[in-house]
């Protein structure tokens, strides 16, 4: 077991390495960030200067090795647009992140674990088709065109709800719906494939023949053995929803998170706030999966015994 968490610590290294060099180099891709900045009236020696300033003028690979020395060293550089610390306004955003993932994250089990579990005990009544269409509609209906949809019902026809920030439990509850409803889809589909592994085992009928109640039988034994492999499940649905579902959200409903952050660098080429914006992201999806993996490893007993061969 040991070996096998040294090899995943080494692989979120590289990993890391890897994500770190392509944020470097994609960056750059479209085009100088003093272009940008320049208006109108900034001469061409005033535009030398900015470049200077911000060692624009090397060549990428001078600029790539300081960008790994600095980031090595703690530091971040300063924000081309804001001029201030680039960690300072990454911080400022990630609790405002971090509220609506959980918010999701807390509606999706709330709804899909006993949607998947219903889906599953009654599979051939009306309760367990009418489980899977909420399913399929979660998979059809992207999360942006569900964001937009709900702005226009809810906020602009209906005007029930407030559109832009997060000042108010009120805010939540559209940015919650539109992140969630692909992962409640998915987990829905996935907790009901898992229960029906589970049904049928020995287990179950021992304890059915023990004098059990259902629910306890359902509950107790059927869900708590799903949930070995629902948990790599839910690790890599959270971690994908948090690399690209908080953008699409955040800059629908101008949430005051890294997503809006990242998309607000990207269009103003502020390459310092973006790239530490993205690392930060990755950072936080290689953490989740590789926790998953390694408590998937110490919650299922044949890897367990399987790693320990």
């Amino acid at each position: 077991m040991l070996t096998y968490t040294l090899r995943t610590l080494v692989r979120m290294a590289l990993t890391f390495f890897v994500i770190v060099t392509l944020v470097f180099f994609a960056t750059r891709l479209s085009g100088n960030a003093i272009d940008f900045l320049a208006g109108e009236g900034m001469t061409q020696r005033d535009r030398e200067i900015l470049i200077r300033y911000y060692e624009l003028d090397r060549s990428i690979w001078d600029q790539y090795l300081a960008f790994l020395r600095a980031f090595l060293d703690g530091n971040f550089g300063l924000s081309f647009i804001e001029r201030r610390p680039v960690i300072q306004i990454v911080v400022e955003r990630l609790w405002p992140s971090a509220q609506l993932l959980l918010s999701a994250i807390g509606l999706t089990l709330v709804v899909a674990l006993p949607l998947g579990v219903i889906a599953a005990i009654w599979r051939k009544h009306w309760l367990g088709s009418a489980a899977m269409v909420v399913a399929f509609l979660g998979y059809a209906v992207p999360n942006f065109i569900l964001a937009v949809v709900m702005v226009l019902v809810f906020a602009y026809w209906l005007n029930w709800l407030p559109v832009v920030g997060n000042g108010t439990p009120l805010h939540f509850i559209m940015p919650t719906l539109a992140m969630s409803g692909v992962l409640i889809a998915a987990l829905t589909r996935f907790t009901r494939n898992a229960m029906l592994d589970v049904l049928g085992q020995d287990f179950m009928r021992t304890a059915r023949a023990k004098g059990l109640p259902e629910r306890a039988v359902i509950l107790r034994h059927g869900l708590r053995n799903a949930s070995i492999t629902l948990l790599s499940v839910i690790g890599l649905q959270i971690a994908g929803l948090a690399a690209s579902g908080s953008v699409v959200v955040e800059s629908i409903f101008a949430w005051p998170g890294i997503g809006d952050l990242l998309v607000s660098s990207a269009i103003r080429r502020d390459y310092p706030v973006l790239q530490f914006g993205v690392i930060t992201v990755a950072i936080a999806v290689i953490v989740i999966n590789a926790a998953i993996d390694l408590a998937y490893a110490w919650a299922d007993p044949r890897l367990r015994h399987q790693l320990k061969g």
